[in-house]
């Protein structure tokens, strides 16, 4: 188990951190040296000062954007030690500006998005170096079935295999390091890249002009998932092992730009049989190794990033601002889950990248453009987080000023790619924003409608209903989930199921509510007797990271109140109360639907009946709640937001 610093929520620093950080957080900015410079050159042909400029922006690229923005300043913005541009909008959630949840929605969404061509890019760069032994090799059979396998195993977790994944990462680090560093001896002309005017001179010597922007961006794609995982290994190990990884990196294209150099006049294409320089600085000897190594580490990027999905989907449905999906738990690795759904949607996305593209260069075209979007966002809610925490003026001025620039450049730049296929994530974050914000919207404006009424005005008569005998008992605990946060109001519907549908009898009557708290991984509960050994609330308190189990977090409460002996849960049959028989307990779920009967604005209209529509295909309450079905009875009651207009009937 991973030791922790003073504050309980950051993976202390230690040797083990460092090269689980390997494993987890540099999987996918660890495998970009397998198609960046490659995407950069293009159909050029090959001049010194080509590839110094490629070099010299990749350079600038890591450091500014990955280095400065997301190293040293983002991973300062930790929620509980957890990181994310969800986790980054729940500190800042409280501020007076609602539309905070316009930029997260976004940026979740392309980050989800992301993640149907990540996988098919990073493994199929690696198997592609195949091609280098033999030529004629059909890679597409190899790379789905590599796909295939990838998300079968998601069911069994990664707790095994997941330990393999910082030493695996080490070996490569080590090894793209070495093979570029050999080539850097070769060629120390090299190193001039690190001037910044050859950026510039690529920009505008480069066929593409500043398009090229595009491609240089595919280093630093990996940046947003290092701030996302930063509550796996804390931002300590994350900062000290990006030393090391950046240092790697920038030898292994380092490497490849002096090897490069060394063959201009030439076009990629005419070097290699598939024009890799990666796999071109790779001794003839070592390829098949080196591609054995590629390939493991392409399938640890995509571990990752499968990962990073499951948590970013559960924490979207935590905050109300997605269906909710059925959630496993493969093992007991904190923070580890799965989603089905998700998973096989991934898996028939990746798929489909891999049999539309079919080659890594056509991927690479169109790889970049959904996180770019998630950059600009997270730089947004940066600027709040930045005026929260009380920073400098001219500091936030300069930081966001510059980095809104230059993102929205990079955004320029990848636009491009939009016609070459850019437009497949584009649309997969614009529906997921679309479902998101529809979910999110009706939410909000059905806490309008809810129709609530004081406790204390009916608490006489359900105490009169729990000792009226002459109506038969419903259940000795009857259990009701909650969505009112004052302990002294109830729903209406509520009251309704209890006294006037079917008047429930119960011994006691139990009202549930579960709050989402900011604090990743809260687990806390309060409990109101609000009339003694009649009716008593639980208020559970959990994080937007936390399962909500509530039948086995009730079931925990219930025993610690009996220890406590403020609760008799003994049956109050006579014959089962001699023999000290707990009694029975009994969920009522009431599921709302929407009412014939409501006379809403258009844009409300369209937003409850989407919502609706999309309720459908979402977990039923019960099973979203943890509950078990033998014990649910679950209700419909219909939402009637507004009542049309009187209608004038004469009576004849």
């Amino acid at each position: 188990m991973a030791s922790h610093s003073k504050n309980n929520y950051q993976p202390a620093l230690s040797l083990a951190g460092l090269i689980v950080s390997l494993g987890i957080v540099y999987g996918d900015i660890g495998t970009s040296p397998l198609y960046t410079l490659k995407a950069i050159i293009g159909e050029n042909y090959i001049t010194p000062n080509l590839i110094k400029g490629a070099l010299s922006s990749i350079f600038w690229m890591l450091t500014l954007q990955t280095t400065i923005k997301y190293v040293i300043i983002t991973l300062n913005a930790d929620n509980k030690g957890e990181g994310g541009i969800f986790a980054l909008y729940t500190l800042i959630r409280r501020n007076k500006y609602k539309w905070l949840i316009v930029p997260a929605i976004i940026g979740g969404s392309a980050l989800l998005a992301d993640g149907i061509i990540t996988p098919p890019i990073t493994v199929t760069s690696a198997i592609e170096g195949i091609q280098n032994i033999y030529y004629e090799v059909n890679v597409i059979p190899i790379v789905i079935f590599i796909l295939i396998l990838l998300f079968v195993f998601q069911r069994a977790g990664t707790d095994l295999v997941g330990k393999s994944f910082g030493p695996i990462m080490l070996i490569w680090f080590l090894m793209i390091g070495i093979l570029g560093g050999k080539e850097i001896i070769k060629e120390w002309s090299v190193l001039e890249a690190l001037n910044p005017a050859y950026t510039i001179y690529l920009i505008q010597h480069h066929s593409e002009g500043i398009f090229v922007l595009g491609a240089v961006f595919l280093c630093t794609t990996g940046a947003e998932a290092l701030y996302s995982d930063m509550g796996h290994c804390g931002k300590k190990n994350i900062r000290i092992s990006w030393a090391f990884v950046k240092t790697m990196l920038l030898l292994n294209y380092f490497g490849q730009g002096a090897w490069l150099i060394q063959h201009q006049g030439y076009k990629l294409s005419e070097l290699g049989t598939n024009g890799n320089p990666f796999f071109l600085i790779v001794p003839d000897n070592f390829l098949a190794i080196s591609i054995i190594i590629a390939t493991f580490a392409a399938i640890i990027a995509s571990q990752a990033l499968i990962s990073g999905s499951f948590t970013l989907v559960n924490e979207a449905m935590r905050l109300n601002i997605m269906p909710k999906l059925l959630v496993k738990y493969p093992t007991e690795l904190r923070g580890q889950l799965y989603i089905p759904v998700v998973n096989w949607l991934m898996l028939a996305g990746c798929i489909f990248i891999v049999l539309f593209f079919k080659e890594s260069a056509k991927m690479e075209a169109a790889y970049g453009l959904a996180i770019i979007l998630t950059m600009l966002m997270t730089t947004t809610l940066l600027n709040f987080y930045l005026h929260m925490k009380r920073y400098n003026i001219f500091f936030i001025i300069l930081f966001i000023g510059v980095y809104l620039f230059i993102e929205l450049i990079l955004l320029y730049a990848n636009l491009s790619k939009f016609f070459h296929g850019g437009y497949i994530t584009f649309s997969v974050a614009a529906g997921l924003s679309f479902i998101m914000g529809i979910w999110y919207t009706a939410k909000k404006l059905s806490e309008r409608y809810v129709d609530t009424v004081s406790l204390d005005d009916y608490k006489k008569y359900i105490i009169d209903l729990s000792a009226d005998t002459s109506i038969p008992k419903y259940a000795t605990h009857l259990v009701y989930l909650t969505s009112v946060r004052d302990p002294k109001l109830i729903e209406q519907k509520i009251i309704h199921s209890i006294l006037q549908r079917r008047p429930k009898r119960a011994d006691i009557y139990w009202l549930i509510h579960v709050d989402v708290v900011d604090e990743p991984y809260r687990m806390e509960y309060k409990v109101t007797h609000i009339a003694k050994d009649d009716i008593i609330r639980v208020d559970f308190y959990l994080g937007f990271r936390i399962p909500p189990r509530v039948n086995l977090m009730f079931r925990k409460v219930v025993e610690e109140l009996v220890k406590n002996k403020e609760v008799d849960i003994t049956s109050r049959y006579e014959s089962l109360q001699r023999n000290n028989i707990s009694g029975d307990f009994k969920f009522v779920v009431i599921e709302k639907y929407l009412s014939y009967d409501n006379e809403l604005p258009f844009f409300q209209k369209v937003i409850f009946t989407s919502y609706y529509i999309l309720k459908k295909f979402s977990l039923s309450e019960p099973r979203a709640f943890g509950l078990d079905m033998s014990v649910v009875k679950v209700e419909k009651y219909p939402m009637i937001f507004k009542v049309p207009s009187l209608i004038n009937l004469k009576r004849i």
